[in-house]
């Protein structure tokens, strides 16, 4: 959802690349991950954000990592344990290993004991996570980190949140705005089919704006952003919508009129 940019293909004057980096864009964790890891700072928010939550084993953390943020089998322990590693050095985490009694000289025991390593949030972690909470600057709206700084929203600062979603919202608007002249230009190149594609990209962005329009109406007024509407593809039924909606409605169609959709049936 947040790697799609069909513009990078199209001004290469290939627009198959496009096509194909769109359809590769779902699978692309194991990059995303990696480029985390090099960062160090969105992967190092969502381990602290789920300390914060509760303790827990390393397979633990891993698994809940993975199904909250939909990394899948991408985020593996040799991107998690670095990470934890370096949060123990910064004693922003602790291990509670087991007790003294218990240690064994075999190796299959010291296995043991490692997975039953337990890792807690220290009160330096606590600063820590709050000092990455309140940063709102362009890389928390970026398709890497947004996600994850959403699922913390409940910790975030109004203001803080506010920003975000604008943020988002400028940003994905803006690559409309490129997506939209590149699709003018190259689609006589493409068959319906691979039109289709792009269009479909196009929509899914569009339906993101959409949500982000919403909860930013919601963040203004101060009732709470997140509700059963507020999910990407929601469209506000009438008695819900604002004039900021609208005026977008009015935007995107006057898009649309001026797209040119070649008729490419039989003869073409």
């Amino acid at each position: 959802m947040y790697q799609f940019d069909m513009c990078k293909g199209c001004e290469s004057g290939r627009p198959d690349i496009a096509v194909r980096r769109h359809l590769e864009a779902p699978n692309r964790e194991t990059g995303t991950v990696r480029r985390m890891a090099r960062r160090g700072g969105v992967l190092e928010l969502a381990v602290l954000g789920l300390l914060h939550e509760a303790p827990m084993h390393g397979y633990e953390l891993r698994k809940r990592l993975n199904a909250r943020f939909g990394w899948g089998r991408a985020l593996s322990y040799g991107s998690l344990y670095p990470c934890l590693k370096s949060l123990l050095a910064r004693d922003c985490v602790r291990e509670d290993s087991p007790a003294d009694g218990d240690d064994r000289t075999t190796a299959g025991t010291a296995a043991r004991r490692r997975a039953r390593i337990v890792y807690r949030l220290t009160p330096a972690g606590e600063q820590r996570l709050t000092e990455l909470l309140a940063e709102g600057g362009p890389s928390a709206w970026d398709d890497d980190n947004f996600g994850v700084r959403f699922a913390f929203f409940a910790r975030t600062d109004a203001a803080v949140r506010l920003r975000i979603l604008e943020g988002r919202r400028r940003r994905l608007e803006e690559r409309l705005d490129r997506t939209r002249a590149q699709l003018h230009r190259t689609q006589e190149r493409l068959d319906t089919y691979a039109v289709e594609l792009q269009r479909h990209g196009v929509e899914s962005v569009e339906r993101e704006v959409h949500w982000l329009s919403d909860l930013i109406a919601s963040e203004r007024v101060g009732r709470p952003a997140v509700t059963d509407r507020a999910a990407p593809g929601y469209y506000p039924t009438e008695e819900h919508r604002t004039e900021e909606h609208r005026t977008e409605d009015h935007h995107i169609q006057v898009h649309r009129t001026q797209e040119h959709r070649p008729d490419r049936g039989e003869g073409s």
